[in-house]
């Protein structure tokens, strides 16, 4: 069963907030940002577990809120490291 566009925002919502706190962005983002970070994440997360040969987002749940939240993780640290000045 896969996600509605609302359980997307919400899951996205959720993950984004996680992974900014995760990678110390908490104060930058907002709500739109963390929920753009979020839905992206689930993609990239999804992505990344069906290559290791997982499940990606399932549906509403704490599995997908943990591989949306991880993806968010990732999609965050790239964002981080192509904004930092080196």
């Amino acid at each position: 069963m896969g996600l509605g566009i609302i359980g997307w925002i919400v899951i996205g919502a959720v993950a984004g907030w996680i992974a900014s706190m995760i990678t110390g962005n908490n104060r930058k983002m907002g709500a739109g940002k963390n929920i753009i970070a979020g839905i992206i994440g689930g993609f990239v997360g999804g992505l990344v577990m069906n290559l290791l040969g997982g499940e990606g987002t399932t549906g509403f749940n704490l599995w997908s809120l943990l591989v949306a939240t991880a993806g968010a993780v990732i999609v965050l640290l790239i964002v981080n490291a192509v904004k930092r000045p080196t």
